[in-house]
């Protein structure tokens, strides 16, 4: 790696201030899994000259239920997440969502924050610098997708516009189904954002000199049936080809509302509003989640070679619907 300069934080005020003083030239390092690897690839033009600590932030690190939800700090870790009986008693999905990324050591380093704000891994995108020059595409700033014209394996097939690069956060898939939303602070103070909204399709809207301190999830409602699950070619340290979380109410058997959120397949978190609707009202049959299931995947555009993500997120769909593991 190159050289920059290391700080450890003290505060979050401390964190903005250090961001404003350095525009555009500092990074900020939660468990650092991802940074450290942008860093030694050097996929980027422009490289940090300070790496900004956040672990040393007092009180970012909590997990805490009260009667409106949960209150997790941007420092929490996922392996705490996964672990925690208030997250895994009334939300589950999202202890299914952190319990699934990468190995356990990669778990007990990283933070839910960092993996909300994680960079994609296209693999055009992260090209290592050492090995020819990085690759220069559209999501830095300026040249084509090479997508188009490459490996579509893994990039999106809804949602995209001139980036096909998908959204790798795991919990970003699990908390956009439980309406969650983060506190972002910054130099014009704090602002809640809904966790669907911190992703654009060119990476994460936080405007300059803002970090995410902590993620907001409300209470699901009563009775709410949840369901998680994510398909990889290596269990269990891939990133997900494709993902679904779902959070169905039922009421006298039939379904009163749904909340179905696919992942891997977009640059975003991807609401699957026609599943839902096509559920409303229904009994939850085998019938059902299928014709839920061909909902939510009809705008699909895949390319040539990843149609199968498709069928994969289709068949995610019909399986969490209907409770099949």
């Amino acid at each position: 790696m190159r050289s920059f300069d290391h700080v450890n934080a003290g505060s979050i005020r401390e964190a903005v201030e250090l961001l404003g003083r350095h525009p555009g030239k500092a990074a900020l390092m939660a468990g650092g899994t991802d940074l450290l690897t942008v860093l030694k690839d050097d996929i980027l033009p422009a490289y940090p000259e300070l790496v900004i600590n956040l672990k040393t932030i007092p009180g970012l690190d909590t997990v805490e239920e009260d009667d409106k939800g949960l209150r997790i700090g941007a420092m929490a870790r996922l392996a705490e997440i996964a672990a925690s009986p208030p997250v895994r008693g009334g939300y589950g999905i999202l202890a299914e969502a952190a319990a699934s990324v990468g190995t356990p050591a990669l778990r007990n380093m990283g933070t839910i924050g960092g993996n909300l704000c994680q960079d994609v891994r296209c693999w055009y995108y992260r090209y290592p610098h050492r090995m020819g020059g990085r690759m220069i595409c559209r999501r830095k700033g300026k040249g084509p997708c090479f997508v188009l014209k490459g490996d579509s394996r893994y990039s999106a097939v809804l949602g995209a516009g001139t980036c096909f690069a998908v959204c790798p956060s795991d919990t970003a898939t699990a908390l956009a189904a439980l309406d969650a939303r983060v506190r972002v602070t910054g130099p014009r103070g704090d602002r809640s954002v809904p966790v669907r909204d911190l992703y654009g399709s060119h990476g994460i809207t936080l405007e300059p000199g803002e970090l995410v301190t902590e993620v907001l999830v409300p209470a699901p409602p009563e009775g709410a049936r949840q369901g998680y699950l994510k398909f990889t070619e290596r269990e269990p340290v891939d990133f997900a080809v494709a993902s679904v979380a779902a959070v169905v109410l039922v009421v006298d058997g039939r379904c009163a509302g749904a909340s179905i959120v696919l992942g891997g397949v977009a640059p975003f978190p991807y609401r699957a509003r026609a599943a839902e609707e096509r559920l409303e009202g229904r009994l939850l049959g085998p019938e059902d989640a299928r014709e839920a299931a061909e909902a939510a995947l009809r705008e699909a555009r895949p390319r040539g070679m990843n149609r199968y993500k498709v069928t994969v997120a289709r068949e995610l769909v019909r399986r969490a619907l209907k409770g099949d593991g």
